[in-house]
């Protein structure tokens, strides 16, 4: 997708400013695949969705990427966790875990505290955070 070309974007998402190549983009959504469910996240307009970022819900992480700035910092993001977090509570799963959110990436931070979850550990460049499922 066009969003894993910006640099400043892969920073929060990788740590690094390098973009993703055809290769990295298909080995990253392979893996995701493989380990979670993977959707894309879309907006409609003028009749016709279109993709605007993506997620993956897993019980060992929960990455997702509004990848399209127009729909940055709209409350999209928000409303797409508040759905997982819902569809693994009806899968029985206890918690949700989110690997890595690097400290100087506010917005995702703010995004999950929101959310309820917490800081369960240090990362090298972040934080993990964690939802307990019996909680939300």
């Amino acid at each position: 997708m066009a969003w894993y070309q910006d640099v400043d974007l892969v920073e929060f998402v990788d740590g690094v400013r390098s973009p993703y190549n055809v290769e990295k983009l298909n080995a990253m959504y392979s893996y995701l695949e493989k380990h979670g469910d993977l959707f894309w996240i879309e907006f409609r307009e003028k009749g016709e969705w279109f993709p605007i970022g993506d997620v993956t819900l897993s019980q060992e992480n929960l990455p997702i990427v509004i990848g399209n700035p127009t729909y940055q910092h709209q409350g999209i993001g928000r409303k797409v966790l508040k759905t997982l977090i819902d569809l693994a509570r009806k899968k029985g799963w206890k918690q949700l875990k989110v690997q890595e959110i690097y400290d100087f990436n506010y917005a995702s931070r703010r995004c999950f505290e929101s959310l309820g979850f917490v800081e369960s550990g240090s990362t090298e460049k972040g934080k993990s955070l964690l939802l307990k499922l019996d909680s939300y």
